[in-house]
């Protein structure tokens, strides 16, 4: 395990958060449990996002402790120490020896964890600890019921990315676009929807990185299903394939969706929703101007969207009633269930606000922040709620690109063919 950025820059970041706290303060931040997935396998261990952000450890059993006395502050890490016995089933730890390396003050073991921590806490008149991560903190606080949650103060930090962190997120970004083309290139009719996969998240071990999410890769009427991630399916002549798909560096997410026909042509009618649904996501992307509300995009999208819709005769009614007003909650939503786009960062829904059904302001977007835009149509032949015209049923559409907002405007990290004519020349090709 190595710092993937220089140490200064999570100094930094751990001064303007001790800014944002009461002197006489104590912050915990726990890393995440190990989880297990059968009997004695755990799945693989991702760390905490937030200790991710203030100090880059990866390993499990850690906790950071920032404290806060007048203006002065330091940090210390609480790390698994050696074990010669264990390290040899389990690999060579850093350990405390190895932590005074890392961005802190201070390096402890986790086996004095409780003992400093109460000397800590009681020269102090505030506490701030992260809860529901990892049952040893949360045992241990249950003597402490009064604690405040740092996270608020942290998510607003992490909604502006330094330049350290969107060189990561544009590598990630790189890494899953070539992905998402190497699957075009290779993709057949008659193929499982996990072969897709394979290619998708083979591209991304061969390049170092890791999935951010559970990949969806849904042909058919399988596409029409926004979280569908059984990708247990054939595909066959004439479905489109949607691959939603993404991976990680260092923590730092991509996330890229893509909808091709697996037979390499699009019919008439695929053509007529597909136009609809690129051009509102380009006219999402021109909304991602600096000092613009988040709603913004979706507000662009939308419109495209719902005039598309009356356009092909499956609305017929003005676009101000497809729309339903400054609520957006039309009968265009029949069709676009979802918002338009979510932040993204060390967290694939990055945190600082911005997704449908969040209670907060929305946003202003602000140079650095980096989010998605994605807007889709579904027409799944199995609803039986909503019309779904016979010319479409079974089709599933989203196209979903990273954005970085900057001062000159948005800059599109992923780059992954997405016009009809490109696709259709590359799609079933082969390696390429």
């Amino acid at each position: 395990m190595t710092l993937p950025f220089p140490i200064d820059e999570y100094r930094q970041r751990q001064s303007r958060f001790s800014e944002k706290i009461k002197s006489d303060s104590i912050v915990i931040i726990p890393t995440n449990d190990p989880s297990i997935r059968s009997n004695d396998v755990h799945f693989p261990f991702r760390a905490n996002s937030y200790m991710l952000y203030l100090c880059g450890w990866e390993e499990a059993g850690a906790f950071l402790v920032i404290s806060k006395h007048s203006d002065n502050w330091e940090s210390t890490l609480f790390v698994t120490p050696r074990d010669t016995k264990k390290e040899i089933w389990e690999g060579i730890r850093i350990g405390v020896e190895g932590a005074v390396d890392w961005p802190v003050d201070y390096a402890e073991s986790i086996e004095d964890l409780e003992k400093i921590l109460a000397s800590k806490i009681d020269n102090c008149s505030r506490l701030y600890s992260i809860t529901g991560v990892s049952k040893r903190l949360d045992k241990f606080l249950s003597d402490y019921p009064n604690s405040t949650d740092p996270r608020p103060a942290l998510d607003s930090m992490r909604r502006i990315k330094s330049s350290y962190e969107i060189d990561h997120m544009s590598i990630a970004a790189d890494i899953a676009s070539k992905a998402h083309t190497i699957a075009m290139k290779k993709s057949k009719p008659g193929m499982g929807e996990w072969q897709i996969q394979s290619f998708i998240e083979g591209m991304f071990t061969e390049a170092g990185s890791e999935t951010s999410f559970q990949s969806i890769v849904g042909s058919g009427d399988n596409a029409t299903v926004l979280h569908y991630n059984s990708n247990n399916s054939i595909t066959k002549e004439g479905d489109l394939i949607l691959v939603d798909a993404g991976c990680e560096i260092h923590g730092y997410a991509s996330d890229i969706t893509r909808t091709w026909p697996i037979s390499g042509k699009f019919s008439e009618a695929q053509k007529e929703i597909y136009e609809i649904v690129l051009t509102a996501e380009l006219e999402g992307i021109r909304a991602c101007i600096a000092g613009s509300n988040w709603s913004s995009m979706h507000q662009a999208t939308s419109k495209v969207i719902a005039q598309g819709l009356i356009d092909l005769g499956i609305l017929n009614c003005p676009l101000d009633e497809a729309l339903g007003g400054e609520e957006l909650d039309g009968p265009f939503r029949n069709y676009f269930m979802h918002g338009t786009g979510h932040f993204l960062g060390l967290d694939v829904h990055d945190v600082g606000g911005g997704r449908q059904g969040d209670d907060q302001e929305p946003p202003i977007l602000e140079p650095g922040m980096v989010l998605t835009i994605e807007p889709g149509l579904y027409f799944g032949a199995w609803r039986n709620d909503v019309p779904i015209p016979e010319r479409y049923a079974g089709m599933g559409i989203r196209i979903e690109d990273d954005v970085l907002i900057t001062e000159e405007g948005p800059i599109v990290l992923s780059s992954s063919p997405k016009s009809i004519d490109e696709i259709e020349r590359i799609v079933g090709v082969g390696e390429g």
